[in-house]
């Protein structure tokens, strides 16, 4: 099972997810677009770690979609 959230931070749309691993933790997932042009979804890989929740995930994910665009955008 994968839960998704989207954000909007500045030209971008960060789509966070989680997905539900075999030891009942959850995985941190994250794609981020730019809504204007180019408009060319890039997954960014999330650091690892395993987190007791899907809200943690979601967080995790977000922190570092934040920390990209900040850096990279």
């Amino acid at each position: 099972m994968t839960e998704v959230q989207t954000f909007q931070f500045e030209q971008y749309e960060l789509t966070c997810s989680a997905k539900a691993s075999d030891n009942g933790r959850f995985e941190p997932l994250l794609v981020i677009t730019k809504r204007v042009w180019p408009t060319r979804a890039r997954t960014i890989a999330v650091r690892r770690g395993s987190h007791p929740s899907f809200e943690g995930a979601i967080a995790a994910a977000r922190a570092q979609g934040l920390e990209w665009v900040a850096n990279y955008g």
